[in-house]
């Protein structure tokens, strides 16, 4: 049986790292999705996009409690 918690449709938010030199980087994407299931494949759907803005955001400093903050494309 597969377990899928559920996140709020406004507001919600699942987490990811990306890999920025020799350290991680925490990243939040806010997401209109019912599941976790189905917010975390549309980020793997759109991986690279993600990964692409965190990267620029993060070299620019954009950052809110040491997070890289996203939404949905």
């Amino acid at each position: 049986m597969q377990v899928v918690r559920r996140i709020k449709p406004e507001g919600g938010t699942i987490t990811f790292f990306v890999a920025f030199g020799a350290g991680r980087q925490m990243c939040r994407l806010a997401t209109t999705f019912d599941t976790q299931k189905q917010a975390f494949s549309y980020l793997q759907k759109h991986r690279t996009e993600f990964e692409h803005m965190a990267r620029t955001r993060l070299a620019s400093g954009e950052l809110e409690d040491g997070v890289v903050v996203l939404s949905m494309l």
